[in-house]
């Protein structure tokens, strides 16, 4: 298997599923459903909704279940996810006018409409995540499901992390320490890690007990794929990182590198990696394509 190529194409797929869910850019307010799409629509690996959809196929044929209901949640999460990227884009927080190439939403739509959209964007994952009650074979496991998506969006997931992030901005090196920096990644990158594994397990009708091990990969996952970010930082370059390298040390951001040095950051990211492995193998059932995505984003070098 070609991780990427198959990633690339699974990438395509959700962009297809997003593309029924997108509001119509018509009546007076249309300004902000323009902001909407165009920050949908400005690319990136949708890897949360890949994640998503793979958890709920391995379950689903497990169990014998069939239900739409999954594409109004992938669909909800990448939203979710798009929103917290136009916030974090905002002059009050990170004050870019690029990502991936492109303008930001602020750069193009102006700072209000930039942070409308990112409030429209996040009531709207809710809206769609709803329309799958809607569906003829509705069921507990839907509220379960948007109970999730809730939790791990918020202020006790990854808002939570942002949050304990900007205030730990200044800190010294000594004050910061592992824990409250591994608490920052739980929050911040894994929350919807999490989220979208455990989503699509209950959808597919899996156990408290199995959807608690896939909240368990989500989380190795994201603090791994956080401590990686990290590390590419001091050691790619910007040619293959495709941003400038050494960003943290110039902002005097404290980072896991920072904290326990190279050697011991890449340790860490390979028992993180090995963990999430060896609880995705005592599933019942096997995806090779989840484990290689997993290594992959893990491992990455960009």
């Amino acid at each position: 298997m070609n991780i990427r190529e198959e990633l690339g194409a699974r990438a395509k797929h959700v962009e297809d599923v997003l593309a029924a869910y997108l509001p119509e850019e018509a009546s007076t307010q249309k300004t902000i459903f323009e902001a909407m799409n165009y920050s949908l629509l400005a690319g990136g690996k949708r890897i949360r909704p890949i994640l998503m959809e793979e958890a709920y196929k391995m379950f689903s044929q497990k169990n014998g279940v069939s239900t739409n209901a999954i594409n109004a949640f992938m669909s909800a999460m990448e939203m979710i996810h798009t929103y917290s990227l136009v916030h974090d884009d905002l002059p009050a927080m990170d004050n870019d006018e690029y990502r991936r190439g492109k303008k930001t939403t602020h750069a193009v739509y102006g700072e209000a409409m930039g942070i409308l959209a990112g409030d429209a964007l996040l009531n709207y994952a809710f809206e769609t995540a709803a329309e799958a009650f809607d569906e003829e074979d509705v069921n507990v496991s839907y509220l379960k499901a948007y109970q999730v998506l809730a939790k791990k969006a918020g202020a006790s997931g990854m808002i939570g992390g942002q949050v304990v992030d900007i205030e730990t901005e200044g800190m010294p090196v000594e004050k910061v320490g592992l824990a409250r920096l591994t608490y920052i990644f739980e929050l911040k990158t894994a929350a919807l890690l999490e989220a979208s594994l455990m989503i699509g397990a209950i959808l597919g009708g899996a156990t408290p007990d199995e959807v608690f091990k896939m909240e368990c990969i989500g989380r190795r996952v994201g603090i791994a794929f956080q401590i990686q970010d990290d590390i590419l930082d001091v050691t790619s370059s910007m040619e293959v990182l495709g941003k400038p390298i050494g960003s943290d040390e110039k902002n005097n951001k404290v980072t896991y590198v920072t904290l326990v040095g190279l050697e011991k950051a890449q340790a860490e990211v390979e028992k993180l990696s090995k963990e999430a492995v060896e609880l995705l193998e005592q599933l019942p059932i096997q995806s090779e394509f989840l484990k290689e995505t997993i290594l992959y984003l893990i491992h990455r070098e960009k």
